[in-house]
C-alpha cells in the first residue's frame, strides 16, 4: 500500500494526512474485496525496514495503527471477516500486542474474508523464521531431516494454512515486492500500478482483477497444454 506521503506532498500536506487518506481507503478495501468475493486478502502494513524512517513518523503510525484495530474490528467482526497479524510483534508496545490479541480472538471463528495484516513483517524474516522452526523439529526428532521438502517447509511459513496469492498488487509506481510474501510469490500474477495508495479504489481494484483474469497461468506447463486441459 505505497504512496501514502507522496499523496500528502503533492497536496502541501504532511504526511500524517496521507497516512490518514490511506486508512480510509484501506477500509474501503477491504469492503470492496469481501463484496467482491475475495477469499483471502493480506495487506502490507508496517515492514521491518520501516522502523528506519524518522521516529515522529514511526510514532504516529503505531497511534494511527492503535486507533484503527479500537474502531474498526467490531465492525469487521460483526461482517464475518477473520483477522490475523503476521510478522514479529515483539517490538510493538505491549497494549498494541494485547490490541492484535484481542482482533484475532474476537475475529477467530468467522467464516468471511480472511484477512491478514503484515506488521513489523519481512519476507526474508518469515523464510529465517521457519527454517529455525523446521531445524529445532529436526534436532528435537520431531521431524526426519530427509521429509523436508517444498511442501513441509510452506507449512513453516506465516499464511501457511491458505493458498498462496494469486495476485499481488502494489501502488505508487514502484516495482518490485520490497522483501513482502517473498516464499509466496513464486507463481503469483504482479500487478504494478501508478495510483497512490489514498486514490486506489474499488475501480482500481476492479482493473486489477480483469489483469488478473487475463493472464494465463501455466505453473510450468506450456501454453497448449493449459488451453487443452
Amino acid at each position: 500500500m505505497d504512496g501514502n506521503g507522496r499523496w500528502a506532498r503533492q497536496r502541501g500536506r504532511a504526511r500524517a494526512a496521507g497516512h490518514q487518506a490511506g486508512f480510509h481507503t484501506t477500509r474501503d478495501i477491504v469492503e470492496s474485496a469481501a463484496r467482491r468475493g475475495v477469499e483471502a486478502l493480506t495487506l502490507f502494513a508496517f515492514s521491518s525496514e520501516n522502523w528506519r524512517r524518522p521516529q515522529t513518523e514511526v510514532g504516529l503510525l503505531m497511534d494511527l495503527f492503535l486507533r484503527a484495530l479500537n474502531s474498526e474490528v467490531g465492525k469487521l467482526s460483526e461482517n464475518n471477516v477473520q483477522i490475523r497479524f503476521i510478522g514479529d510483534r515483539s517490538a510493538f508496545k505491549p497494549r498494541l500486542q494485547t490490541e492484535m490479541d484481542n482482533a484475532e480472538a474476537l475475529t477467530a471463528n468467522n467464516q468471511g474474508l480472511k484477512l491478514a495484516i503484515a506488521v513489523n513483517y519481512g519476507g526474508r524474516w518469515d523464510i529465517v523464521n521457519a527454517a529455525k522452526a523446521i531445524a529445532r523439529d529436526v534436532q528435537s526428532g520431531m521431524l526426519d531431516v530427509d521429509s523436508v521438502d517444498e511442501r513441509a517447509f510452506a507449512s513453516y511459513v506465516s499464511l501457511a494454512d491458505i493458498p498462496d496469492p494469486d495476485l499481488f498488487i502494489r501502488t505508487g509506481g514502484e516495482k518490485r515486492i520490497s522483501n513482502y510474501l517473498m516464499w509466496h510469490l513464486a507463481y503469483t500474477e504482479l500487478y504494478f500500478t501508478d495510483v497512490l495508495w489514498p486514490d486506489f479504489s474499488d475501480e482500481e481494484l476492479g482493473a486489477a482483477i480483469t489483469f488478473y483474469a487475463g493472464r494465463q497461468r501455466r505453473f510450468g506447463k506450456t501454453g497448449e497444454q493449459v488451453s487443452s486441459a
